[in-house]
């Protein structure tokens, strides 16, 4: 082994023990913010407003409750499709602050749930023929929902914001 190989061995090494010695240094220091975050009562009642919220967000975005606040027998399908899917929009866009609140995998669960309804909504609508009315659609999303009780995210995404919520009490 040469003089320049050799040099460039321990350049590598030192280099990987400093990157170590970093990482080290960042996960302390990640550790010491999370505790001064939540040691903070402030910081503590806000998190836990910020889990009833995120809570509320996932009823009001559940397909089953959903339909019974937007029970209109007037509109057509194309209609009713787009008005529950505004509906689900302007929730999690309204509650799109929590998320600095709340754990990533939280907020990732919420948004999943948000994705997977609206793509529900849209399949179960275009399985439908062009003249089928509003009525029609809801009439499709609940047979979906009670012929397929494991197809929705939203109990077991209550149940991690409830299991995470419970662990700042």
């Amino acid at each position: 082994m040469s003089t320049f190989e050799t040099i460039i061995t321990i350049l590598f090494f030192v280099l990987l023990l400093a990157f170590v010695w970093i990482l080290t240094e960042f996960s302390a220091m990640k550790k010491q913010w999370d505790a001064h975050k939540t040691s903070d009562p402030e910081t503590h009642r806000l998190r836990l407003q910020a889990y009833e919220r995120i809570t509320l967000l996932t009823e009001r975005i559940a397909l089953q409750n959903l339909l019974s606040r937007q029970s209109n027998p007037g509109l057509s399908c194309r209609q009713m499709q787009i008005t529950l899917i505004d509906s689900i929009k302007q929730e999690y866009d309204y509650n799109m602050s929590q998320q600095i609140y709340v754990s990533p995998e939280v907020w990732r669960a919420v948004n999943n749930l948000k994705e997977q309804n609206i793509y529900i909504i849209n399949q179960l609508a275009a399985t439908l023929p062009e003249n089928a009315s509003g009525m029609d659609l809801n009439k499709h999303i609940i047979d979906y929902l009670i012929n397929n009780s494991n197809a929705s995210l939203h109990n077991i995404v209550l149940e991690a914001i409830n299991y995470e919520a419970k662990q700042l009490m």
